[in-house]
């Protein structure tokens, strides 16, 4: 299918999500939807490469070069991660695995709860970096980056959303992401930002 960004017409059909994180795949689904017809890497079978790039867009561009190349397909990716000041920026890139490579969501939740023990400064940020690239040589990928201000609760709270969600509280509702609905998460998240930045970027391009 041909997509659209209110009138902005482009060639591109398929875009490839250089994701196997479910969770993840449906929030890109949600905020772009009618823009883009996403698959998920893993559909294609695309192994996960090594994020050794100590920046979020670092590991974003290696993500989304990798996946292009493999698929031959252009590819949005994304790296995020919370970023606790108080922890000198911790778990940053490293939130996916902080309690171990293979840990579990509830497994990083409980570290950074334990590293946090006894603090008062609890303030935290969701930052999420996303690069869309035509193809695997692309040397002007767009970039959307979106930054979601909050503190670090003391314990969980919420059943939706995925991550750290449920131990990180938004700054404006004062409500744990975990209890926001999808739609009012995905108007203030980190991703939404980002991807709203991006879709900017692409009508500016686009536009007659």
């Amino acid at each position: 299918m041909n997509s659209n960004l209110n009138g902005a017409s482009t060639d591109i059909s398929r875009v490839v999500i250089a994701t196997g994180n479910a969770h993840k795949f449906r929030e890109f689904e949600q905020l772009l939807d009618g823009v883009f017809q996403l698959v998920s890497s893993s559909e294609h079978g695309v192994p996960s490469p090594d994020e050794d790039g100590l920046t979020f867009i670092e590991n974003a561009l290696i993500k989304a070069r990798h996946t292009a190349e493999a698929t031959g397909l252009p590819t949005l990716a994304d790296d995020s991660g919370i970023v606790v000041p108080a922890l000198d920026g911790a778990p940053g890139i490293y939130s996916a695995r902080y309690a171990g490579t293979g840990a579990s969501d509830a497994d990083n939740r409980e570290k950074l709860l334990a590293a946090m023990n006894g603090m008062q400064n609890r303030a935290a940020y969701f930052h999420a970096t996303i690069v869309f690239v035509r193809s695997a040589s692309d040397p002007d990928p767009l970039v959307g980056q979106g930054r979601w201000q909050g503190r670090i609760a003391h314990a969980a709270k919420g059943e939706q959303g995925f991550g750290y969600d449920p131990i990180f509280i938004d700054e404006h509702s004062g409500l744990h992401a975990a209890e926001l609905s999808d739609i009012e998460k995905n108007r203030r998240s980190h991703r939404g930002l980002a991807i709203a930045s991006l879709i900017d970027q692409w009508r500016a391009i686009e536009a007659p």
